[in-house]
């Protein structure tokens, strides 16, 4: 059964070891509904032959940017216009930098260039890769551009390495692109806190809280899953953000609170989910504390309240607490 009036993948794969799954992701999609094309990058040609994409899609495989015998060798402007997604799996690191810096050197590039259909990417790369501060600089842009991230998973890698960067199963991939088109916060702005704070005693002590962050970024990556376009204010976490379209890193409340007063009236939906510490010391000591006197005394102001002020404004957002 045809999932949306959009059945039409482009199905773009990029130089990984997990090319070898965009096969049986190819079969997963048509099993869907959906019509697929592929195009390959010179790199996924050599872990998977354009022969076994062409045999499980029914259509012949491209990998070409300048192809005489595609009408009159703008295959790309017609790849292009017949696309309603443009999904990439696998996105390698190199791919993602170089769609986020707007390259179009192959037919994929181009393609991502050239096409006004949503463009959607399954990661898989190294834990590492993934982590690097470049990776996850392109990640922001792409998404601020309005790319949909599908994982990436978690767990063993070909390299032997743990961690984030595996690209998601065949069968979830195609999950979430036929959910794709049942997106209710499609459009909707969401501001959203998650984490800790800490609250500085010294140049080298804080007073914090064992909050991890991690329902906080489950809702933020659940939200960008139904459409909207999710700001995280994030207090130290040594979770992997999620794919958002702004992350704005914090460590005090009142580092927290300068950041949601400044978003708070561009925002539809606002989520505290944040652990904000209530009190803080009133003069942190310009120097590390040494270990004197039997007895120490602190002594400690309240913060702000965040979501109470949020909630108070003349026209609130819809507030979740």
């Amino acid at each position: 059964m045809d999932p949306s009036p959009r059945n039409q993948v482009l199905l773009g794969v990029g130089g990984g070891i997990s090319a070898y799954k965009s096969v049986d992701l190819v079969r997963r999609l048509r099993e869907r509904g959906y019509v697929v094309r592929v195009v390959m990058t010179h790199a996924a040609t050599a872990f998977v032959g354009p022969l076994s994409f062409q045999a499980v899609s029914g259509h012949p495989v491209r990998t070409d940017l300048l192809d005489p015998a595609a009408e009159a060798g703008m295959g790309h402007i017609e790849l292009a216009r017949w696309a309603d997604r443009l999904l990439i799996a696998p996105a390698t690191a190199d791919l993602m930098a170089r769609l986020a810096a707007g390259i179009a050197d192959d037919l994929l590039t181009t393609l991502a260039l050239a096409t006004e259909a949503p463009l959607i990417l399954a990661p898989a790369m190294n834990q590492q890769m993934w982590r690097h501060p470049a990776t996850q600089d392109n990640l922001a842009r792409l998404v601020a551009r309005g790319a949909r991230i599908l994982g990436p998973g978690v767990g063993s890698q070909a390299c032997g390495d743990q961690g984030p960067g595996r690209m998601l199963e065949p069968l979830e991939i195609a999950e979430a692109l036929s959910g794709s088109d049942l997106q209710p916060l499609a459009g909707v702005r969401v501001l959203l806190t998650a984490g800790p704070t800490r609250e500085p005693l010294d140049p080298v002590r804080y007073l914090g809280n064992r909050s991890s962050g991690r329902m906080g970024y489950a809702l933020a990556a659940a939200l960008t899953d139904l459409g909207a376009r999710v700001v995280l204010v994030s207090g130290p976490s040594a979770l992997t953000p999620p794919a958002v379209a702004e992350l704005v890193k914090v460590e005090t409340a009142l580092e927290m609170h300068a950041a949601v007063t400044a978003r708070s009236r561009d925002c539809d939906i606002f989520v505290a989910t944040a652990a904000v510490a209530d009190y803080r010391p009133a003069e942190p000591a310009g120097s590390k504390i040494k270990k004197a006197a039997d007895a120490l005394e602190i002594r400690l102001v309240r913060n702000p309240d965040i979501l109470a002020e949020v909630a108070a404004l003349p026209t609130p957002p819809f507030t979740l607490g």
